[in-house]
């Protein structure tokens, strides 16, 4: 009898120790779990490729933007800029910027949501759509920055309008009584 009870036991406390192991898919996402996603997901890989693939319709845009005001822009105006906007691109501390999100993955992901975002990301349809995802992005990109120039021009213009009607506006009115000045 003392042989069963203690087998029991052990069983029982063997089960209790199997299930306290089991992770809780419903606890919040750790650090390394996110850093864990964001592995698997190529984050660094895909940033730099993603700014690659933009870098072709951003130097578009400041093809455009000195073909326009070419006569107001030294020669070597689109040269200038892109060479700037490059150098910007390089310097941006990605790898700060990529630790900066993990609190917010946390906030929004458990550790069940990671882990199955980690099973879809490294999946062969998962890594499919991260090798894809630059070149979804760069066509994109093409396709909309027409019409942002468009929305944005539009809207400078606007700005620019009520800018100018506001200082109207505001500049004092003189009264029919004021003496004019000589």
């Amino acid at each position: 009898m003392r042989r069963i009870v203690i087998a029991l036991l052990l069983c029982v406390v063997f089960a209790c120790t199997c299930l306290a192991q089991q992770p809780d898919t419903n606890a919040p996402a750790s650090k390394e779990d996110v850093q864990r996603f964001l592995d698997a997901m190529h984050t660094r890989d895909m940033v730099h490729q993603m700014m690659d693939a933009m870098s072709k319709p951003m130097h578009q845009m400041v093809h455009e933007q000195c073909a326009r005001e070419k006569d107001k822009l030294p020669a070597d105006c689109e040269e200038h800029l892109n060479r700037l906007m490059d150098d910007m691109f390089q310097k941006m501390p990605w790898d700060e910027m990529i630790a900066a999100m993990i609190p917010t993955y946390q906030k929004h992901f458990t550790k069940g949501d990671i882990d199955a975002l980690v099973t879809f990301y490294t999946s062969p349809t998962g890594q499919k759509l991260i090798r894809e995802m630059p070149a979804i992005t760069a066509e994109s990109m093409q396709n909309v920055m027409p019409m942002m120039r468009k929305y944005i021009d539009s809207m400078n213009t606007r700005m620019q309008d009520e800018v100018s009607e506001m200082k109207k506006e505001s500049q004092p009115k003189s009264t029919p009584n004021q003496a004019k000045p000589n």
